[in-house]
């Protein structure tokens, strides 16, 4: 009589628990040169997806918001012996029709409003 090993499965298997040291070692992993997600993912058993999400879960933890400050060097401001007034300008109204109205300064390129006037008519 011959005797054979049988596995007798009661319950659905339930899910692995990760813990922190492990899924840091595994997305360690696929930062090394070279290295391959999928197959990092593979050989621990989980899904490609699992250790994408793991891989942006732990870089925004360690990842602090620290502000960038750029050096700044304070000037005397230096007077233009050329003063520049500033023309006025107006707002001017189009009536489009619909309840349409178009407000642009009096002083914009006149090709540029023709453009713009093109492409609403089209609409």
């Amino acid at each position: 009589m011959t005797k054979h090993q049988i596995e007798v499965i009661t319950s659905v298997e339930r899910r692995r628990r990760w813990s922190r040291e492990e899924k840091e070692q595994l997305v360690a992993a696929t930062f090394e040169p070279g290295a391959s997600v999928s197959e990092i993912a593979r050989s621990a058993g989980i899904h490609v997806s699992q250790l994408f999400r793991w891989r942006k879960e732990l870089c925004q933890i360690s990842a602090p918001s620290v502000p960038h400050l750029v050096p700044v060097e304070v000037v005397e401001a230096q007077q233009s012996p050329i003063s520049r007034s500033r023309k006025k300008s107006s707002i001017v109204t189009i009536e489009l029709g619909g309840a349409r109205r178009l407000r642009v300064e009096s002083d914009i390129d006149s090709e540029a409003l023709g453009r713009i006037l093109d492409v609403l008519e089209r609409r």
